[in-house]
Protein backbone atom coordinates (compact mmCIF):
# COMPACT_ATOMS: atom_id res chain seq x y z
CA UNK A 1 0.00 0.00 0.00
CA UNK A 2 1.36 3.42 -0.94
CA UNK A 3 2.15 6.04 1.67
CA UNK A 4 -0.72 8.18 0.38
CA UNK A 5 -3.25 5.34 0.73
CA UNK A 6 -1.93 4.48 4.18
CA UNK A 7 -2.41 8.09 5.29
CA UNK A 8 -5.95 8.07 3.93
CA UNK A 9 -6.69 4.80 5.72
CA UNK A 10 -5.30 6.11 9.02
CA UNK A 11 -7.52 9.19 8.71
CA UNK A 12 -10.55 6.99 8.02
CA UNK A 13 -9.82 4.90 11.14
CA UNK A 14 -9.54 8.06 13.23
CA UNK A 15 -12.89 9.34 11.95
CA UNK A 16 -14.47 5.95 12.63
CA UNK A 17 -13.16 5.97 16.19
CA UNK A 18 -14.50 9.50 16.80
CA UNK A 19 -17.94 8.53 15.52
CA UNK A 20 -17.91 5.39 17.69
CA UNK A 21 -17.03 7.41 20.80
CA UNK A 22 -19.81 9.92 20.12
CA UNK A 23 -22.45 7.43 19.02
CA UNK A 24 -21.81 4.63 21.50
CA UNK A 25 -20.30 6.63 24.34
CA UNK A 26 -21.46 10.22 24.52
CA UNK A 27 -25.10 9.80 23.48
CA UNK A 28 -25.81 6.89 25.92
CA UNK A 29 -24.02 8.82 28.67
CA UNK A 30 -26.19 11.88 28.08
CA UNK A 31 -29.31 9.71 28.05
CA UNK A 32 -28.56 7.79 31.25
CA UNK A 33 -27.64 11.00 33.09
CA UNK A 34 -30.95 12.56 32.10
CA UNK A 35 -29.39 15.26 29.89
CA UNK A 36 -30.94 13.81 26.72
CA UNK A 37 -34.51 12.60 26.38
CA UNK A 38 -35.48 9.28 24.83
CA UNK A 39 -37.30 11.22 22.11
CA UNK A 40 -34.00 12.82 21.08
CA UNK A 41 -32.26 9.43 21.13
CA UNK A 42 -35.04 8.04 18.95
CA UNK A 43 -34.67 10.97 16.54
CA UNK A 44 -30.90 10.40 16.32
CA UNK A 45 -31.55 6.72 15.62
CA UNK A 46 -33.70 7.64 12.63
CA UNK A 47 -31.05 10.04 11.35
CA UNK A 48 -28.41 7.32 11.63
CA UNK A 49 -30.61 5.25 9.30
CA UNK A 50 -30.39 8.11 6.80
CA UNK A 51 -26.62 8.16 7.28
CA UNK A 52 -26.40 4.49 6.22
CA UNK A 53 -28.16 5.36 2.95
CA UNK A 54 -25.85 8.35 2.46
CA UNK A 55 -22.74 6.17 2.89
CA UNK A 56 -24.04 3.87 0.14
CA UNK A 57 -24.62 6.82 -2.19
CA UNK A 58 -21.16 8.19 -1.43
CA UNK A 59 -19.64 4.84 -2.38
CA UNK A 60 -21.20 4.90 -5.84
CA UNK A 61 -21.18 8.68 -6.45
CA UNK A 62 -18.01 9.79 -4.70
CA UNK A 63 -15.85 6.80 -5.59
CA UNK A 64 -17.44 5.37 -8.74
CA UNK A 65 -18.89 8.48 -10.34
CA UNK A 66 -22.47 7.18 -10.50
CA UNK A 67 -25.07 9.81 -9.58
CA UNK A 68 -28.13 7.88 -8.46
CA UNK A 69 -31.49 9.49 -7.82
CA UNK A 70 -33.26 6.37 -6.61
CA UNK A 71 -31.63 5.61 -3.25
CA UNK A 72 -34.84 6.64 -1.47
CA UNK A 73 -36.61 3.91 -3.46
CA UNK A 74 -34.26 1.23 -2.10
CA UNK A 75 -34.58 2.71 1.40
CA UNK A 76 -38.38 2.57 1.27
CA UNK A 77 -38.47 -0.96 -0.14
CA UNK A 78 -36.32 -2.12 2.80
CA UNK A 79 -38.59 -0.20 5.18
CA UNK A 80 -41.67 -1.87 3.67
CA UNK A 81 -40.06 -5.27 4.20
CA UNK A 82 -39.71 -4.73 7.94
CA UNK A 83 -43.08 -2.95 8.02
CA UNK A 84 -44.80 -6.02 6.56
CA UNK A 85 -43.27 -8.15 9.32
CA UNK A 86 -44.47 -5.70 11.98
CA UNK A 87 -47.92 -5.51 10.39
CA UNK A 88 -48.30 -9.28 10.83
CA UNK A 89 -47.99 -8.78 14.61
CA UNK A 90 -51.32 -6.90 14.66
CA UNK A 91 -53.90 -8.96 12.69
CA UNK A 92 -57.43 -7.81 12.00
CA UNK A 93 -60.04 -8.86 14.55
CA UNK A 94 -62.48 -9.67 11.72
CA UNK A 95 -60.02 -11.73 9.70
CA UNK A 96 -56.93 -12.81 11.72
CA UNK A 97 -55.11 -13.96 8.57
CA UNK A 98 -54.91 -10.34 7.32
CA UNK A 99 -52.83 -7.61 9.02
CA UNK A 100 -54.97 -4.74 10.26
CA UNK A 101 -53.09 -2.16 8.17
CA UNK A 102 -53.94 -4.11 4.99
CA UNK A 103 -57.46 -4.99 6.10
CA UNK A 104 -58.63 -1.37 6.37
CA UNK A 105 -57.67 -0.64 2.74
CA UNK A 106 -58.07 -4.11 1.22
CA UNK A 107 -58.89 -3.81 -2.52
CA UNK A 108 -61.81 -6.20 -2.86
CA UNK A 109 -62.53 -7.96 -6.14
CA UNK A 110 -66.00 -7.85 -7.65
CA UNK A 111 -68.28 -10.09 -5.58
CA UNK A 112 -65.78 -10.35 -2.72
CA UNK A 113 -67.03 -9.28 0.69
CA UNK A 114 -65.85 -8.79 4.25
CA UNK A 115 -64.31 -11.91 5.74
CA UNK A 116 -63.24 -13.24 2.34
CA UNK A 117 -59.91 -11.43 2.20
CA UNK A 118 -56.93 -13.55 1.17
CA UNK A 119 -53.39 -12.66 2.21
CA UNK A 120 -51.34 -11.87 -0.94
CA UNK A 121 -48.64 -14.44 -1.66
CA UNK A 122 -45.75 -11.98 -1.32
CA UNK A 123 -46.79 -11.13 2.25
CA UNK A 124 -46.21 -14.68 3.50
CA UNK A 125 -42.37 -14.66 3.78
CA UNK A 126 -42.51 -11.51 5.92
CA UNK A 127 -44.34 -13.33 8.70
CA UNK A 128 -40.94 -14.66 9.82
CA UNK A 129 -38.38 -12.23 11.24
CA UNK A 130 -35.19 -13.80 9.80
CA UNK A 131 -36.74 -13.89 6.32
CA UNK A 132 -38.02 -10.34 6.70
CA UNK A 133 -34.52 -9.11 7.59
CA UNK A 134 -32.95 -10.99 4.69
CA UNK A 135 -35.53 -9.86 2.13
CA UNK A 136 -35.44 -6.25 3.33
CA UNK A 137 -31.81 -6.14 2.20
CA UNK A 138 -31.84 -8.53 -0.76
CA UNK A 139 -34.93 -7.17 -2.54
CA UNK A 140 -33.53 -3.59 -2.82
CA UNK A 141 -30.20 -5.13 -3.82
CA UNK A 142 -31.93 -7.15 -6.56
CA UNK A 143 -33.89 -4.13 -7.83
CA UNK A 144 -30.65 -2.11 -7.97
CA UNK A 145 -28.97 -4.95 -9.89
CA UNK A 146 -31.79 -4.94 -12.44
CA UNK A 147 -31.48 -1.17 -12.90
CA UNK A 148 -27.72 -1.54 -13.28
CA UNK A 149 -28.14 -4.39 -15.73
CA UNK A 150 -30.34 -2.25 -17.96
CA UNK A 151 -28.33 0.96 -17.56
CA UNK A 152 -24.66 0.05 -17.28
CA UNK A 153 -24.67 -2.73 -19.87
CA UNK A 154 -26.23 -0.23 -22.28
CA UNK A 155 -23.46 2.22 -21.34
CA UNK A 156 -25.87 4.81 -19.98
CA UNK A 157 -23.71 7.27 -18.06
CA UNK A 158 -23.69 10.62 -16.31
CA UNK A 159 -26.82 12.73 -16.27
CA UNK A 160 -28.67 10.22 -18.46
CA UNK A 161 -28.30 7.52 -15.82
CA UNK A 162 -29.45 9.99 -13.14
CA UNK A 163 -32.57 10.72 -15.22
CA UNK A 164 -33.16 6.98 -15.67
CA UNK A 165 -33.03 6.37 -11.91
CA UNK A 166 -35.33 9.31 -11.29
CA UNK A 167 -37.85 7.90 -13.78
CA UNK A 168 -37.70 4.49 -12.06
CA UNK A 169 -38.37 6.18 -8.71
CA UNK A 170 -41.43 7.99 -10.07
CA UNK A 171 -42.76 4.72 -11.53
CA UNK A 172 -42.20 2.92 -8.22
CA UNK A 173 -43.91 5.74 -6.32
CA UNK A 174 -47.01 5.35 -8.50
CA UNK A 175 -46.85 1.56 -8.13
CA UNK A 176 -46.74 1.66 -4.34
CA UNK A 177 -49.46 4.33 -4.21
CA UNK A 178 -51.88 2.13 -6.16
CA UNK A 179 -54.19 0.40 -3.71
CA UNK A 180 -54.64 -2.58 -6.06
CA UNK A 181 -51.01 -3.58 -5.48
CA UNK A 182 -51.88 -4.82 -1.94
CA UNK A 183 -49.31 -2.50 -0.35
CA UNK A 184 -51.89 -0.36 1.47
CA UNK A 185 -51.82 2.41 -1.14
CA UNK A 186 -51.05 5.96 -0.07
CA UNK A 187 -51.85 5.03 3.55
CA UNK A 188 -48.69 2.98 3.69
CA UNK A 189 -47.94 0.60 6.53
CA UNK A 190 -48.87 1.73 10.02
CA UNK A 191 -50.97 0.59 13.00
CA UNK A 192 -47.99 -1.27 14.43
CA UNK A 193 -48.19 -2.37 18.05
CA UNK A 194 -45.13 -4.46 18.91
CA UNK A 195 -41.66 -5.35 17.64
CA UNK A 196 -39.94 -8.55 18.76
CA UNK A 197 -42.13 -8.68 21.83
CA UNK A 198 -41.54 -5.07 22.86
CA UNK A 199 -44.25 -2.44 22.90
CA UNK A 200 -43.30 0.25 20.38
CA UNK A 201 -43.75 2.93 23.03
CA UNK A 202 -41.25 1.22 25.34
CA UNK A 203 -38.23 3.45 26.04
CA UNK A 204 -36.04 0.36 26.30
CA UNK A 205 -36.89 -0.64 22.71
CA UNK A 206 -36.15 2.86 21.43
CA UNK A 207 -32.73 2.85 23.09
CA UNK A 208 -31.93 -0.66 21.86
CA UNK A 209 -32.88 0.30 18.30
CA UNK A 210 -30.60 3.34 18.54
CA UNK A 211 -27.67 1.15 19.64
CA UNK A 212 -28.37 -1.43 16.91
CA UNK A 213 -28.54 1.34 14.30
CA UNK A 214 -25.32 2.95 15.54
CA UNK A 215 -23.50 -0.38 15.43
CA UNK A 216 -24.87 -1.05 11.95
CA UNK A 217 -23.67 2.34 10.73
CA UNK A 218 -20.19 1.77 12.15
CA UNK A 219 -20.10 -1.66 10.55
CA UNK A 220 -21.20 -0.24 7.19
CA UNK A 221 -18.57 2.50 7.43
CA UNK A 222 -15.81 0.02 8.29
CA UNK A 223 -16.85 -2.29 5.44
CA UNK A 224 -17.01 0.55 2.90
CA UNK A 225 -13.63 1.88 4.06
CA UNK A 226 -12.18 -1.58 3.52
CA UNK A 227 -13.73 -1.72 0.04
CA UNK A 228 -12.43 1.65 -1.15
CA UNK A 229 -8.90 0.86 0.06
CA UNK A 230 -8.90 -2.57 -1.56
CA UNK A 231 -8.02 -3.48 -5.15
CA UNK A 232 -11.74 -3.47 -5.97
CA UNK A 233 -11.99 0.08 -4.61
CA UNK A 234 -9.08 1.24 -6.76
CA UNK A 235 -10.89 -0.16 -9.79
CA UNK A 236 -14.03 1.77 -8.79
CA UNK A 237 -11.97 4.97 -8.64
CA UNK A 238 -10.51 4.14 -12.06
CA UNK A 239 -14.05 3.73 -13.37
CA UNK A 240 -14.82 7.21 -12.09
CA UNK A 241 -11.69 8.89 -13.42
CA UNK A 242 -10.84 7.02 -16.63
CA UNK A 243 -13.49 4.53 -17.67
CA UNK A 244 -12.47 4.41 -21.39
CA UNK A 245 -8.84 3.74 -20.44
CA UNK A 246 -9.92 1.00 -18.04
CA UNK A 247 -11.99 -0.61 -20.77
CA UNK A 248 -9.03 -0.39 -23.16
CA UNK A 249 -6.93 -2.38 -20.67
CA UNK A 250 -9.38 -5.29 -20.81
CA UNK A 251 -11.59 -4.55 -17.80
CA UNK A 252 -15.37 -4.51 -18.02
CA UNK A 253 -16.41 -1.39 -16.04
CA UNK A 254 -20.12 -2.18 -16.24
CA UNK A 255 -19.60 -5.28 -14.10
CA UNK A 256 -17.93 -3.29 -11.33
CA UNK A 257 -20.51 -0.52 -11.56
CA UNK A 258 -23.40 -2.95 -11.26
CA UNK A 259 -21.85 -4.69 -8.24
CA UNK A 260 -21.24 -1.37 -6.47
CA UNK A 261 -24.73 -0.11 -7.35
CA UNK A 262 -26.41 -3.29 -6.09
CA UNK A 263 -24.35 -3.15 -2.89
CA UNK A 264 -25.41 0.47 -2.29
CA UNK A 265 -29.03 -0.58 -2.86
CA UNK A 266 -28.64 -3.25 -0.17
CA UNK A 267 -27.20 -0.67 2.23
CA UNK A 268 -30.19 1.60 1.60
CA UNK A 269 -32.49 -1.36 2.30
CA UNK A 270 -30.66 -1.95 5.59
CA UNK A 271 -31.22 1.69 6.56
CA UNK A 272 -34.91 1.45 5.72
CA UNK A 273 -35.30 -1.80 7.64
CA UNK A 274 -33.90 -0.16 10.79
CA UNK A 275 -35.98 2.98 10.22
CA UNK A 276 -39.46 1.44 10.35
CA UNK A 277 -39.46 0.27 14.03
CA UNK A 278 -38.20 3.72 15.05
CA UNK A 279 -40.54 5.80 12.89
CA UNK A 280 -43.50 3.37 13.23
CA UNK A 281 -44.92 4.26 9.82
CA UNK A 282 -43.77 3.99 6.22
CA UNK A 283 -45.61 5.38 3.18
CA UNK A 284 -44.93 5.84 -0.56
CA UNK A 285 -44.11 9.49 0.16
CA UNK A 286 -40.81 8.26 1.62
CA UNK A 287 -39.70 7.33 -1.90
CA UNK A 288 -40.86 10.56 -3.54
CA UNK A 289 -38.27 11.94 -6.01
CA UNK A 290 -37.39 14.84 -3.70
CA UNK A 291 -36.23 12.35 -1.04
CA UNK A 292 -33.49 10.97 -3.31
CA UNK A 293 -32.38 14.49 -4.16
CA UNK A 294 -32.09 15.23 -0.43
CA UNK A 295 -29.74 12.26 -0.03
CA UNK A 296 -27.53 13.78 -2.73
CA UNK A 297 -27.55 17.06 -0.79
CA UNK A 298 -26.47 15.27 2.40
CA UNK A 299 -23.48 13.70 0.66
CA UNK A 300 -22.50 16.93 -1.11
CA UNK A 301 -22.74 19.00 2.07
CA UNK A 302 -20.82 16.48 4.17
CA UNK A 303 -18.12 15.74 1.64
CA UNK A 304 -18.37 13.59 -1.46
CA UNK A 305 -15.79 10.82 -1.69
CA UNK A 306 -15.03 10.66 2.04
CA UNK A 307 -17.68 8.24 3.46
CA UNK A 308 -17.39 9.92 6.87
CA UNK A 309 -18.55 13.14 5.25
CA UNK A 310 -21.74 11.40 4.13
CA UNK A 311 -22.53 10.59 7.77
CA UNK A 312 -21.75 14.12 8.92
CA UNK A 313 -23.80 15.63 6.10
CA UNK A 314 -26.83 13.44 6.82
CA UNK A 315 -26.75 14.25 10.52
CA UNK A 316 -25.99 17.95 10.06
CA UNK A 317 -28.76 18.65 7.51
CA UNK A 318 -31.38 16.63 9.38
CA UNK A 319 -30.55 18.15 12.75
CA UNK A 320 -30.93 21.70 11.46
CA UNK A 321 -34.08 20.55 9.65
CA UNK A 322 -35.59 19.34 12.94
CA UNK A 323 -34.75 22.68 14.54
CA UNK A 324 -35.74 25.02 11.72
CA UNK A 325 -39.04 23.40 10.75
CA UNK A 326 -40.65 24.86 13.87
CA UNK A 327 -41.53 28.55 14.32
CA UNK A 328 -38.98 30.58 16.27
CA UNK A 329 -40.20 33.62 18.15
CA UNK A 330 -38.38 36.26 20.15
CA UNK A 331 -40.82 37.90 22.50
CA UNK A 332 -43.98 38.31 20.46
CA UNK A 333 -42.17 38.51 17.09
CA UNK A 334 -41.82 35.42 14.90
CA UNK A 335 -38.32 35.59 13.43
CA UNK A 336 -38.38 32.26 11.65
CA UNK A 337 -41.07 30.33 9.77
CA UNK A 338 -40.86 26.69 8.64
CA UNK A 339 -41.69 27.97 5.15
CA UNK A 340 -38.15 29.40 4.95
CA UNK A 341 -36.50 25.97 5.28
CA UNK A 342 -36.40 25.04 1.53
CA UNK A 343 -34.77 28.40 0.80
CA UNK A 344 -32.14 27.84 3.48
CA UNK A 345 -31.47 24.31 2.24
CA UNK A 346 -30.97 25.58 -1.31
CA UNK A 347 -28.61 28.31 -0.13
CA UNK A 348 -26.69 25.80 1.98
CA UNK A 349 -26.22 23.48 -1.00
CA UNK A 350 -25.12 26.31 -3.30
CA UNK A 351 -22.74 27.69 -0.68
CA UNK A 352 -21.08 24.33 -0.13
CA UNK A 353 -20.66 23.74 -3.86
CA UNK A 354 -19.14 27.18 -4.44
CA UNK A 355 -17.18 27.79 -1.23
CA UNK A 356 -16.24 24.36 0.14
CA UNK A 357 -16.78 21.87 -2.71
CA UNK A 358 -15.04 19.13 -0.72
CA UNK A 359 -17.70 19.35 2.01
CA UNK A 360 -17.76 20.39 5.63
CA UNK A 361 -15.75 17.32 6.68
CA UNK A 362 -12.70 18.89 5.00
CA UNK A 363 -13.00 22.34 6.56
CA UNK A 364 -9.64 23.36 8.01
CA UNK A 365 -10.08 24.75 11.51
CA UNK A 366 -7.54 27.54 12.15
CA UNK A 367 -6.79 26.46 15.73
CA UNK A 368 -5.82 22.90 14.75
CA UNK A 369 -2.31 22.06 13.53
CA UNK A 370 -2.14 21.06 9.88
CA UNK A 371 -0.23 18.02 8.76
CA UNK A 372 1.98 18.12 5.73
CA UNK A 373 0.28 16.62 2.72
CA UNK A 374 1.84 13.49 1.31
CA UNK A 375 2.22 13.34 -2.44
CA UNK A 376 0.90 10.21 -4.12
Amino acid sequence: MSEFNQTSLDRAKKHLLILAVIGLGLVPLLYFTGLMSIETVNMLGRYLCFAIVAVGLDLIWGYTGILSLCQALFFTVGAYGMGMYMAHQYPSADNPSIPQSLYVVFPYDVGQGKGEEILPWFWWPFKFFPLAVLLSILVPCFIAALIGLGGFFSRVRGVYFAILTQAVTVAAFLFFSNNDMFLCGTNGLSQFRTFLGFDLGDDKLKFIMYIVTALSLLGVLALCQYIVHSRFGRILIAVRDAEPALRFQGYKPHHFKMIAFAFAGGLAGLGGMLYTPQMQIITPSDMAPIKSILIVVWVAVGGRGTLTGAVIGALFVNLIYSWLTSPITIGSVQVWSPDYWPILLGLLFISVVLVIPTGIVNIKLPFLPRKKEVNS
